[in-house]
């Protein structure tokens, strides 16, 4: 159905769309015909899209035309990505009202006319938010999340809502990332049998293959730098509270946020400009105040890294020695780019995740009652919500059950000594004695480390079988880190991730930027069935 809506729109135009098309801002036959083509979106950046709307060889209305076309050919149909969970249906209308605010003169933000895809568990008035549940199927927020909106008075399009790893792999301890009862599960698009990692595996797999050329995800710990990682992006998890959370699907008001997502650091910068904002109203927000950068873009250099002084957290590596050997290879470029290079051992490391497991049952039942009463959702508690999953077992737990539900409803309120004893501790291994400890403790400005493993087969069966990445650390700090792609392993991309101090998102994007400009490591997918292909 997805696919016959996406091809139509090629064809014949909806009136509203059309109609109100305006004449590209440029003039000349060359820049009506450019207008007219469909214009070749693989591996188009979003900061060339917009450069080509500003000159006016490009139209919002054409560019997202060419998405929904791209969508079904590679999502619905071809490789059958299974990326794209729903599509806007307002996507084309919405472009032709941009394309006639610049007509007119107004240019909202460089993300004026630029189409981008959501995960399905932010809030977005009109299309359905249900972190991948079939029990939330027809779950249709009145209002949009505070990013969402941010997003709109930017000029961005929703072109749609991307498929998630069902309650952001919080539902049992055997689950598959990228599967979903709503979506079905999301193919890798370097290795169709791989799996795209999660929970923001939909966005992950939609950006690497050109559906769009930005989306947003979101992470508790991992769930946009190990999907980033795996399907050759670039990923920012940002400091808690510098994206809001409101109006998200959550799992831990300690740990969740939202970041951007795209195939350069540039793109993921321009995105992080528009998304980042202090919201009072966000138990975050408030400490965010007046540390949130205006423009992302702005600090990006080649020539960033050099005088830096970067750590190397090698209890994150010996999991695999072809990473190992790429993060050697990356090192070696660090310090070519002018960086000094440290080894840095964490006494805490690992040491903190029984504890994050204990505060993340316990935030995850009081936030997700809290979101479904509020919200209006056709199930009003964690504990409706399991009825529902067991009153319709073979639709919404075919491969696996609820054990982390069954553990987290078992669980008392936040006010619970345990819990506090279990956030507190958490925190203070990763963050104050963990990693913020060690750059202190080193004066350094980052510390690195190998992202991911390579992507694994899918497995319903067993589940997931993580090997190592070492992003966790910043996860449970609460502190921002970025992975950008150094390589690949038979086909299969690898990344690596930078991380430091709270609010340091800008000097990451110029390191990260810097490490991508010397690398340029990144390579297209092939959509092949198997690795051994």
């Amino acid at each position: 159905m997805r696919a016959s809506v996406a091809l139509l729109a090629l064809i014949t135009c909806s009136a509203p769309a059309c109609a109100s098309e305006p004449a590209p801002a440029g003039s000349g036959a060359a820049a009506t015909q450019a207008a007219l083509s469909p214009p070749d979106v693989i591996e188009l950046s979003a900061s060339d899209a917009a450069d080509r709307m500003r000159a006016g060889t490009l139209t919002s209305v054409a560019l997202t035309q060419a998405y929904l076309a791209r969508i079904a050919a590679i999502d619905d149909s071809g490789p059958t990505l299974n990326a794209v969970i729903e599509l806007n249906p307002s996507a084309l209308s919405d472009a032709a009202a941009l394309d006639a605010e610049r007509a007119g003169g107004r240019v909202r933000s460089p993300l004026h006319g630029l189409p981008l895809l959501l995960k399905d568990n932010i809030d977005e008035a009109g299309l359905v938010n249900s972190a991948g549940s079939l029990a939330l199927s027809s779950h249709r927020p009145k209002t949009d999340a505070f990013l969402v909106t941010r997003l709109r008075a930017a000029g961005a399009v929703i072109l749609g809502k991307t498929n998630v790893s069902e309650w952001a792999n919080f539902r049992s301890t055997r689950s598959s990332s990228g599967w979903s009862s709503r979506g079905g599960q999301t193919k890798n698009p370097y290795a169709l049998d791989r799996n795209p990692c999660g929970s923001s595996s939909g966005t992950g797999s939609a950006i690497a293959a050109s559906l769009a050329a930005i989306g947003v995800g979101t992470e508790t710990d991992g769930s946009i730098i190990c999907p980033a990682a795996v399907a050759g992006l670039v990923g920012l998890k940002p400091t808690v509270g510098v994206v809001s959370r409101r109006g998200i699907i959550p799992i831990s008001i300690s740990q969740d946020t939202a970041g951007p997502m795209g195939r350069s650091v540039r793109d993921v910068a321009l995105l992080m400009s528009a998304l980042a904002g202090a919201d009072a109203n966000d138990p975050a927000g408030e400490a965010a105040e007046g540390r949130i950068t205006a423009d992302y873009t702005v600090a990006l250099s080649a020539g960033a890294l050099q005088g830096r002084r970067m750590g190397v957290l090698r209890q994150t590596m010996g999991v695999h020695p072809d990473v190992d050997a790429a993060m050697e290879r990356s090192l070696q470029t660090l310090k070519a780019a002018g960086a000094e290079i440290v080894d840095v051992t964490i006494p805490s490391h690992g040491q903190w995740g029984a504890h994050e497991l204990q505060l993340m049952l316990y935030e995850f039942k009081d936030g997700l009652n809290a979101y479904l009463r509020d919200s209006g959702a056709p199930v009003a508690s964690l504990e409706a919500l399991m009825a529902w999953n067991i009153a319709n077992r073979e639709r919404a737990m075919p491969f696996f059950g609820q054990e982390l539900f069954e553990q987290a409803q078992a669980k008392g309120p936040l006010t619970d000594a345990v819990y506090v004893r279990a956030r507190d501790t958490a925190r203070r291994l990763a963050g104050t004695e963990g990693l913020l400890a060690a750059l202190d403790r080193g004066r350094l400005d980052a510390i690195v480390a190998p992202s991911e493993a390579p992507a694994w087969p899918t497995d319903h069966v067993l589940g997931d079988h993580f090997l190592g990445g070492g992003y966790g650390i910043s996860a449970v700090a609460g502190t921002p880190s970025l992975t950008v792609p150094m390589g690949e392993v038979m086909g299969l991309p690898i990344g690596i991730a930078f991380m430091s101090r709270p609010y340091t998102e800008a000097q990451l994007l110029s390191w990260g930027y810097a490490f991508e400009q010397a690398t340029r490591a990144r390579k297209p997918p092939t959509y092949r069935p198997t690795v051994e292909d």
